[in-house]
């Protein structure tokens, strides 16, 4: 365990993702996909620990039945985990709830994506349950990190994405707790101020 004055403090809020280039297992194919590659595009990055695990494929079977949702929205999906696309491929014929998955599965069997946003376990040599969600700019608008024994809940991150796309298209709105497109949004001023 860290020591919390070894812990950084800096937030990833509105930074820049790294563009870096990984391999890929996608459409039963390998694939190099750089990040910059989904520029001016919504990008969700979902980091979990491995392959052939617990928790991780009922993360992913959720990303996998709401994947279309998330496109609709003007998003891709992209996991993330330090497995290799060999892994990926042997997982996903050998299991029917990673047989669902239609987004890329990238791999970065280094860690290098992993440790640039801060969600890779050295000792372990695994991510930890990461989620970032990435506007068409390629700044960072929404982070998430779990422990590795806690699941995600993959329709709360599509809730994020639409409301993190509902205040850029609807400059100086903010959305509230639970909010949901068509709920009430405020409009932060002073006349607000102890009547919420």
């Amino acid at each position: 365990m860290e020591n919390i004055s070894q812990i950084s403090n800096t937030s990833l809020i509105d930074t820049l993702v790294p563009d870096i280039t990984l391999e890929a297992f996608h459409e039963n194919q390998i694939k190099k996909i750089s990040l910059s590659d989904y520029r001016h595009k919504w990008l969700i990055l979902f980091f979990y620990p491995g392959d052939f695990t617990f928790i991780c494929p009922t993360e992913l079977e959720e990303m996998a039945e709401l994947y279309e949702q998330f496109r609709a929205e003007g998003a891709e999906a992209l996991s993330v985990s330090v497995d290799s696309v060999y892994v990926h491929k042997a997982w996903y014929d050998h299991s029917p709830t990673i047989a669902k998955i239609k987004f890329p599965m990238l791999a970065d069997p280094t860690g290098k994506l992993c440790q640039s946003l801060g969600v890779y376990l050295p000792n372990e040599g695994k991510a930890l349950r990461g989620s970032f969600i990435i506007d068409p700019e390629g700044l960072i608008k929404s982070v998430e990190v779990n422990h590795n024994d806690i699941g995600r809940s993959a329709e709360e991150l599509l809730r994020k994405l639409r409301a993190a796309k509902f205040v850029r298209e609807n400059n100086g709105l903010v959305c509230p707790a639970k909010w949901k497109p068509g709920d009430r949004t405020l409009r932060p001023g002073l006349d607000l101020v102890g009547k919420i």
